[in-house]
């Protein structure tokens, strides 16, 4: 399942994500927010790091003005690996690389066509593990000193 937030700023982009996710049969949980008026995107990054760091979901979509914002604040859940995308090769190798579990999408900076595809990059590529674990136990290990 996928969790899918956004603050305003994100709304339109995060609706038309969800409209291809219906179209694809992929299940999804929509954390909010429900409406173009303003809210703090902390919240909202948080239901979904939150969600997917515990297993409730298997990964996550964020949207806001730039994706940045969302990316900051989901990152400082242990266990989330959130990163901006905003073209093919980075929607691909962010998984294939660092496995990503959330894709995080700017509603100012791209288009909802240009974000259907880097979801679709991001969701059907796979981890590669090997030499690229060695760098991810290094953040799980520096996470679990905190």
């Amino acid at each position: 399942m996928i969790a899918i937030g956004c603050d305003h700023g994100g709304f339109d982009l995060k609706g038309a994500i969800i409209q291809h996710l219906k179209e694809e049969n992929i299940q999804y949980k929509d954390f909010g927010t429900y409406s173009t008026e303003s809210v703090n995107f902390p919240e909202y990054a948080l239901k979904v790091a939150n969600a997917v760091a515990s297993g409730q979901c298997e990964s996550g979509v964020l949207c806001c003005g730039t994706g940045i914002g969302m990316s900051i604040m989901a990152n400082k859940v242990n266990g989330i690996r959130a990163a901006v995308v905003d073209n093919i090769y980075s929607a691909r190798y962010t998984k294939m690389h660092n496995n990503a579990n959330i894709i995080c999408m700017g509603e100012r900076v791209i288009g909802k066509g240009l974000a259907i595809m880097l979801f679709d990059e991001w969701y059907k590529a796979k981890y590669e593990g090997g030499r690229h674990e060695v760098r991810l136990n290094m953040i799980k290990e520096y996470e679990e000193s905190r």
